[in-house]
């Protein structure tokens, strides 16, 4: 057996070293929803979804041996993904929950690599929507949209290469909640009448 020499062992350090690197660096698209936990027993409504691993594994295989529509396109989007992550809460009355814990998320995006796509202000209930992507190495990493109002908040993570079309379409579905942004037609001009 032939005895290990010094360069070799350093590049294994070395290759160890950038395999981690690479791995962290794959991770950094995910956000901490910790300031969330307790929510769950305030809320009325409560979706948690987190499929990665094995179980998106499992999905993309399903989904590719399905003979249907919207089967095809969910495997289509899911096809290059790492984790889908979702949190949703919605409440019985308005503000129950603390609006600066949103914010801390909102504030996780404007960390290295993510760039805001969408930043929507709406005053009908207080409505908020940003859609952030990150790339990495000039790939897409990751994507996050935060939608909150004043009864209800939505978080969608989505770590690795997808579309934003694709997460639109699949919004609704694999228990991603619907993205749809209200406009606020309060503001917009009366027409003028004759008398004017």
């Amino acid at each position: 057996m032939r005895p290990y020499n010094k360069y070799s062992l350093t590049f294994a350090a070395v290759l160890l070293f950038l395999i981690g690197a690479a791995g962290a660096n794959a991770q950094d698209a995910r956000l901490n929803f910790e300031k969330l936990n307790g929510l769950d027993k305030k809320a009325n409504d409560v979706v948690v979804v987190t499929i990665d691993g094995n179980l998106l594994n499992l999905a993309k295989r399903v989904t590719a041996k399905l003979d249907d529509d919207d089967a095809k396109k969910i495997a289509k989007a899911i096809s290059g993904l790492k984790g889908i992550y979702v949190r949703a809460y919605r409440f019985q009355n308005e503000n129950e929950y603390n609006a600066a814990d949103v914010d801390e998320i909102r504030a996780q995006l404007s960390g290295p690599g993510w760039e805001r796509l969408a930043n929507v202000r709406s005053k009908k209930n207080d409505q908020k929507v940003d859609v952030y992507t990150m790339f990495t190495g000039g790939m897409m990493s990751g994507v996050a949209v935060v939608i909150s109002d004043s009864k209800s908040i939505a978080l969608v993570n989505v770590i690795g290469p997808i579309d934003i079309d694709t997460l639109v379409e699949l919004s609704g579905k694999l228990n991603i909640p619907k993205i749809d942004i209200e406009h606020d037609t309060s503001t917009k001009p009366k027409p003028k009448t004759d008398k004017e």
